[in-house]
């Protein structure tokens, strides 16, 4: 992930991980905007240019290896795979496979076999999306 995948607005921060940007929550949305201004990585002491990535990792031009993030976060006691894993769930219960799949640049049978799980029951989705107000 870089850094220009976060969008750091005067009141919201935003998250490029498809077509369409996610909108993040407080205090997330906090934490984003101190990892996004004070990211440091072994990459970026003594570079000639600030690193591209978010999370910078031992080589100059790469980020952290996922196996790397997840032992950090790990540590931290943030538990990325259960995160995603519910995150995935409730989505599923929410919103329909095709939407989902788009959503988040996931397969559409991958999608699907989210929703069978969650149960989720997505009939009157079109109807409360009209309801909708744009405020």
């Amino acid at each position: 992930m870089s850094i220009e995948d976060v969008e750091v607005g005067n009141q919201e921060v935003r998250l490029h991980l498809g077509d369409a940007p996610v909108q993040l929550p407080e205090p997330v949305a906090e934490l984003a905007r101190v990892v996004a201004a004070n990211r440091k990585g072994h990459a970026t002491i003594g570079a000639l240019a600030p690193s591209p990535w978010l999370f910078p990792g031992g080589q100059p031009g790469r980020p952290i290896s996922t196996t790397q993030l997840t032992q950090r976060l790990n540590n931290l006691g943030i538990r990325p795979n259960q995160a995603r894993s519910t995150a995935l769930f409730q989505l599923a219960t929410e919103i329909p496979a095709a939407i989902l799949a788009r959503t988040l640049g996931i397969h559409t049978d991958v999608a699907v076999a989210w929703q069978r799980l969650s149960a989720g029951d997505w009939a009157t989705y079109a109807a409360e999306v009209s309801r909708r107000t744009t405020s």
